[in-house]
């Protein structure tokens, strides 16, 4: 099973090549983004566990547009109308509003086209392959969903009125119906025009359109080449001339218009009574049109290509003053008598005829179960939103319509490689939801590279996002640490204030010490500053960096004294003692008396517990320690050292108090 559209309640069943149904049975696993399926079989007798059947996963991702280029080209640019759509809401009031929301929706339909018009070149260029075909494909859809967005432009955000609304249907029906550009390149470019063989069907196509102007040019060169039928042409170019229309900026009132048209109708029905056109039959038909009779418009039927084409042609000739609460009524019937009981309605026109019907939500129903991604129905969802049509519906889960469909939309984003950080901005953008989506998201990114784990980082810290940050450099620490990069282990540790993860790594840091005799990253140890009170051991470690630091400027009292607390200050594990001695010796050798006496006295205290039997659980005990035969050989060298500073330190301060 799969899912041809977004909704969850659109999945049709697909066969996935390879696979006997009747033979086999189906396993599956939801991923993030997408499901995992398998051949499995049984073994009924042994009641065994299921084991695969073969060897191929047949992974069906749920969200596929979201990997196409160009497509990610309509995402990125609709990001950048969608956020700023979302900043200028406080912004916007009365007439200024209307005008914003209405440039929004143009900007998101210039986008389409552009995708579309980049997709189509694609599929020109690779029209014999799958992959043309499939670009082919994309583009039908593509020109389909700026289709609906513009009709959805003028009826719900435009909310044109009676006069102009039909004026905003012809400019919609000229927009997507454009053969006619080619067409009339086509007549216009050969030798005599009016003899091509498409003529008529340029000039009829153009009056269909309501582009009389065109179609009165075409008809001039007909007059010319044709004197026979001059007056004929003359007449009807009148008629188109005169045609009454509700032009922007026109002070007419609807009544005067409808009046005007009146007349208008009559003088072109006295004209085909009296028979001015019976010689020409092509202008006979086109006079017929200009009456807007049905018969003479479905024999057109090819030029007119599709039911809302025929539905606009009719409401200019024979209803121009339609009112948008009428819209439905004149749908409908032309829907039916398009159609004519041959073929049943497409997803497409229910999708138009819920529009012309003023039912949104029906609109944005049919379209999540029709359309490959959710892109389309969140935005339009989210303008339409703006445009407060939508606030009255909220759905039984507790959130409202806005905020389910742009989540699903993020969640799609998601799943991408790049793309999730334009689904953190839609998140953003959903005051009851968004916070936990992102939450739940956020942790499922795939950390694939340190570049990208700090963008997520950020992402995370600037929402205060406090458990996620912590997730997250847990993680990254771990792979340091198996990496053996114990810097980048630390630092990340650090960043997570994970206490006991900083205690292991600055563990490995010691022990690395003990082996090699160095210090590896000795910058972030430098500059650990007030992260090292995270936990005691890295406090140890930073401090222990410190005495090296000390001793390497020669401030030997002060390293002196540092060793010594750290030992008895218990920050140092007991495990590391014999290293810290042995770092004594050097101190203990200098011509000058470095230990005092009661600082000595506190050496040979720790040297004495860490020798007398009582480790710590997980230490090595006394016995092992003295069976080391190097390990004796520095606590003879370290008591030695020691007895001598405490006879050098006691003479000198005896010489002291007594001078």
């Amino acid at each position: 099973m799969t899912n041809t559209g977004a909704s969850a309640s659109a999945t049709v069943p697909r066969w996935i090549p390879g696979v006997n149904s009747q033979k086999k049975q189906m396993c599956f696993d939801w991923g993030p983004g997408e499901m995992l399926v398998c051949e499995t079989s049984f073994n009924k007798k042994e009641k065994s566990e299921m084991v695969a059947g073969c060897p191929f996963i047949h992974i069906i991702r749920k969200d596929i547009d979201v990997y196409s280029k160009i497509l990610r080209k309509l995402f990125n640019e609709s990001h950048g109308i969608f956020v700023g759509l979302q900043r200028i809401e406080e912004e916007l009031t009365g007439k200024s509003r209307k005008a914003q929301l209405v440039r929004v929706s143009k900007n998101y339909r210039s986008v389409i086209r552009a995708c579309m018009e980049e997709m189509h070149q694609f599929a020109v260029a690779d029209k014999d392959s799958a992959i043309g075909r499939q670009f082919s494909s994309q583009v039908s859809i593509l020109s389909a969903v700026e289709l609906i967005w513009n009709l959805c432009e003028i009826l719900f955000i435009e909310v044109a009125p009676a006069g102009p609304l039909l004026l905003y249907l012809l400019d919609w029906v000229r927009l997507h119906v454009c053969e006619v550009d080619s067409l009339s390149a086509d007549v216009l470019g050969s030798e005599n025009p009016s003899k091509h063989e498409s003529f008529w069907n340029l000039v009829t196509t153009l009056v269909l359109q309501g582009r009389l102007d065109e179609a009165r040019q075409m008809l001039s060169k007909e007059a010319d080449s044709n004197p026979t039928s001059a007056g004929m042409c003359r007449v009807l170019g009148d008629l188109m001339r005169t045609m009454p229309i509700l032009s922007p900026g026109n002070t007419q009132t609807l009544t005067e218009l409808e009046l005007r048209w009146q007349h208008w109708h009559e003088e072109c029905e006295r004209h085909l009574q009296d028979g001015t056109f019976a010689s020409n039959p092509h202008l006979e038909s086109l006079c017929k049109v200009l009456l807007g009779d049905d018969a003479a418009l479905l024999e057109h039927k090819e030029l007119l290509s599709n039911w809302y084409h025929f539905l606009v042609t009719r409401l200019l000739y024979s209803q121009p003053t339609v009112k948008p609460m009428d819209l439905h009524l004149y749908a409908q019937s032309s829907l039916d008598l398009f159609l004519g009981g041959e073929s049943s309605p497409e997803p497409l026109d229910n999708i138009l005829m819920a529009a012309f019907e003023f039912d949104i939500h029906q609109v944005i129903k049919e379209c999540s179960i029709a359309l490959s991604n959710w892109w389309f129905v969140a935005h339009l969802t989210d303008l339409l939103d703006h445009c407060k049509l939508l606030q009255s519906h909220n759905l039984y889960f507790g959130s409202n319509m806005r905020e389910f469909l742009l989540l699903e939309y993020a969640s799609g984003l998601f799943a991408h490689h790049s793309l999730w950080q334009l689904g953190v901005d839609y998140c953003d953008h959903c005051p009851e939801l968004g916070r936990v989506s992102l939450e739940l998201h956020i942790e499922r990114i795939p950390l694939t590279t340190e570049q990208k784990a700090l963008k997520v980082l950020r992402v995370c810290e600037q929402r205060q996002m406090t458990e996620q940050v912590r997730s997250i450099c847990k993680v990254l620490a771990m792979k340091a640490v198996r990496n053996n990069r114990l810097g980048s282990a630390l630092s990340w540790s650090i960043r997570a204030k994970d206490a006991a993860f900083a205690t292991l790594v600055s563990d490995r840091f010691l022990r690395d010490y003990c082996e090699r005799g160095c210090f590896s990253d000795l910058d972030l140890i430098d500059n650990l500053g007030p992260a090292m009170m995270l936990s005691d051991r890295l406090t140890f470690l930073g401090k222990y960096r410190e005495f090296h630091r000390l001793y390497g400027e020669k401030c030997f009292v002060d390293a002196a004294s540092l060793l010594l607390s750290l030992m008895t200050s218990q920050i140092a594990p007991r495990s590391f003692w014999m290293t810290l001695l042995t770092d004594a010796l050097p101190l203990l050798e200098q011509k000058q008396v470095i230990f005092s006496a009661e600082q000595t006295y506190e050496l040979l205290r720790c040297l004495e517990d860490l020798t007398s039997g009582r480790p710590l659980c997980g230490e090595p005990d006394a016995q092992q320690l003295q069976d080391d035969d190097i390990e004796t050989t520095k606590v003879e060298i370290l008591r030695l050292a020691l007895a001598r500073n405490l006879a050098r330190s006691i003479i000198k301060e005896g010489s002291l108090e007594g001078s």
